[in-house]
């Protein structure tokens, strides 16, 4: 994971968006995290996440069309670019790494 500087967060809200496929936007992501992670998020957090993933190379985004129930307001639909699902990859392996040198008495008290 070295150069990556992913935080809590910011490895949330990529999953998110992993997740979410082709509807990964601000709002979806927002909701996706609070139903799965049972935390409560400001959708601005949520906007600052994506857009600084996006700036790192993690993410890459385009306007969808507007709709009628947005009151004509289009919105900006993000997916996890190659090297962000390479990043998610290492985290995930990285935290594997420590689970499997956890002694299994430690879970147990």
């Amino acid at each position: 994971m070295r150069g990556t500087n992913l935080g809590e967060l910011e490895e949330l809200v990529l999953l998110a968006v992993a997740a979410l496929n082709d509807n990964a936007y601000a709002v979806t992501v927002k909701s996706e995290i609070e139903e799965k992670a049972d935390r409560t998020l400001n959708i601005s957090a949520v906007h600052t996440s994506l857009y600084r993933l996006e700036d790192k190379g993690f993410l890459e985004s385009e306007v969808g069309g507007a709709t009628n129930t947005r009151g004509g307001k289009s919105k900006r639909l993000f997916k996890v670019t190659a090297y962000g699902f390479k990043v998610l990859r290492e985290a995930q392996e990285l935290k594997q790494s420590f689970w499997k040198v956890i002694p299994q008495l430690s879970a147990e008290k």
